[in-house]
């Protein structure tokens, strides 16, 4: 990667956007500037298919970094290219002098992959393949999520090993640059040949046979546009697509990936925010430190418990409501057990990503141009393109961050059940305010709760044959991608309205006399003024925003910058 300048990590104002997340969140995301767990952020970056990581995918997805194309990359490129060109015109033969099939140049594709295409109809086969693939259906794939498809496709592509036109990638960035956003719609993806209908949405916006035809739509400028339109408006020239360019933009598991590494960044920004959640809700319930003391860690060393364990006791140090009632020797699972619980997710989100980071810089295409090889059939047919490694990984990270939520919920009740929350007032009933309790939050938290179980059924367990059982056994990838992201969502507004629970039981410990921990002071602080709301619904909108910016993370670090945020 070429580092050209360095400035602050921002969250954009479209992006709190995309992530549904109402005014406020976008004022905040605006006012507060937060830094993301990477502290660079790279101006320009160099594609080269190899070094893209998932700071780099944030950076373009969100924050609108530009991208040029690796010399390298492009060297790499057109020696593959020449060599398609060179098949599609019957120049590589065989041992008989015949000329030798290559699938998806001068072949059709699938099931029907025996059948040879006409010179003259390369063409029309790549664009056919592009417009009968867009098939997707349902609501469009937010601006991060297809920023970042966009990207990785780029990036596949510039490995040099697809053998498609140089100018797929080198618009592809142009559209990147220019802000060109294509529309996607989320759902019709099996992950297997690769997100076909997504990627042949995509596809529509940026070739052009030169025969009227849907080009598709795209956002540009903030305006929804044909794609054709939004193209000529952005100077960006579409491309006629030659031999295999139709199965080079369709062949790959971006779409799937690009959901699930945004989904990991978020949830790494959600365990540090459970975590603060926590801290506050042992003080408003008067818990007991002993559990997380390092020493108990280190005999069953999950790297995961550990750090969990360590930033409890970080951002509860100097405070009097932890241990404050002797003869309390223990808390119920939900307190006690969290650093086990988080643990286990952050866990469970490093192994999702150190799937997903391979696949960042995976070729997927097929067939693979592999110049390198001997012989004169430098094809090679494969099923790289196949979305298993990432939807068993995006159902992994689903299910784990199911729990986050799953163990918030339980702390919830705990606070807002009289018999069970050290003295504090049944339903949180506030004294200001009689009748504002926290009896339907609580309802809410468990509703969600329950959606993500219904969510968390394996996507990749499923299969249903298609193009004719040539595909016969599919991914469903593009599925676990979509509930992971849906589940992650789900559980930051369930550790939002934890927290706004706790706030108000803080509110109660504070009157009594005792003081906060470092860190619970320092959420307490950026939290309180957002819970004075006409409704609970604002009150959660708003604290979600605070957790999805990061602004709480960035809080709480300054005030206890030992804390360790989840690695991804």
């Amino acid at each position: 990667m070429a580092i050209i300048g360095l400035c602050k990590r921002d969250i954009g104002f479209v992006h709190a956007l995309s992530l549904g997340i109402p005014v406020v969140g976008a004022w905040l995301a605006l006012t507060l500037r937060v830094p993301r767990q990477h502290e660079v952020l790279l101006e320009q970056i160099s594609l080269d298919g190899a070094s893209l990581d998932f700071a780099d995918v944030w950076d373009v997805a969100v924050n609108y970094c530009k991208l040029t194309l690796c010399p390298s990359a492009r060297e790499k490129m057109a020696r593959s290219r020449a060599w398609v060109l060179r098949a599609a015109a019957g120049e590589v033969r065989d041992e008989s002098g015949a000329s030798m099939p290559v699938y998806g140049v001068n072949t059709g594709y699938g099931s029907l992959a025996r059948v040879r295409i006409p010179k003259d109809k390369i063409t029309q086969l790549s664009m056919n393949l592009i417009r009968s693939h867009a098939a997707g259906v349902g609501d469009a794939a937010s601006v991060a999520v297809t920023r970042a498809t966009m990207l990785l496709r780029a990036n596949a592509l510039a490995k040099g090993s697809s053998g498609c036109n140089i100018e797929i990638v080198t618009t592809l960035i142009a559209m990147l640059n220019a802000r060109v956003t294509p529309e996607i719609p989320l759902q019709g993806s099996v992950g297997s040949s690769g997100d076909l209908a997504p990627l042949s949405h995509l596809g529509l916006v940026v070739f052009d046979d030169g025969t009227p035809g849907d080009s598709g739509w795209a956002l540009f400028e903030g305006v929804r546009l044909k794609g054709d339109e939004a193209m000529q408006r952005a100077g960006i020239p579409r491309i006629v697509p030659g031999p295999k360019d139709g199965l080079a933009m369709t062949n790959g598991a971006q779409f799937t990936t690009a959901i699930t590494a945004l989904t990991l960044i978020e949830g790494a920004e959600l365990i540090l925010a459970a975590e603060i959640a926590t801290a506050l809700s042992v003080e408003g319930l008067k818990g007991v430190s002993r559990a997380f003391h390092p020493a108990v860690h280190a005999l069953r060393p999950y790297p995961g418990a550990i750090q969990t364990a360590s930033n409890l006791c970080a951002l509860l140090a100097g405070s009097t409501l932890v241990d404050s009632i002797p003869e309390k020797v223990q808390d119920a699972y939900s307190l006690r057990c969290t650093p086990m619980v988080l643990g286990a997710v952050r866990d469970g989100l490093k192994f999702g990503a150190s799937q997903v980071a391979i696949e960042l810089n995976a070729a997927t295409d097929n067939p693979l141009i592999l110049m390198d090889e001997s012989g004169p059939n430098h094809a090679f047919s494969a099923g790289l393109f196949h979305g298993e490694a990432v939807g068993l990984a995006a159902d992994h990270i689903k299910l784990v961050i199911s729990e986050v939520a799953a163990i918030s919920e339980r702390r919830l009740y705990r606070l807002t059940t009289g018999s069970l929350s050290a003295l504090l007032p049944p339903l949180l009933v506030r004294v200001d305010q009689p009748g504002m309790g926290m009896m339907v939050p609580q309802t809410t938290a468990a509703a969600l709760v329950s959606e993500n179980r219904s969510l968390c059924w394996p996507s990749s367990a499923d299969s249903i044959p298609t193009c004719e059982d040539q595909e016969d056994l599919v991914a469903m990838s593009t599925t676990a991608a979509r509930r992971a992201a849906e589940v992650l969502q789900n559980s930051r507004k369930v550790v939002a309205i934890e927290l706004m629970a706790a706030v108000t039981a803080l509110r109660v410990r504070r009157d009594e006399g005792h003081t906060f921990g470092a860190g619970s002071a320092a959420a307490y602080a950026l939290l309180s003024p957002l819970t004075d709301a006409r409704t609970p619904s604002e009150v959660i909108n708003r604290i979600d925003a605070v957790i999805a910016s990061g602004a709480l993370s960035k809080c709480v670090r300054e005030a206890v910058p030992s804390l360790e945020v989840a690695d991804v």
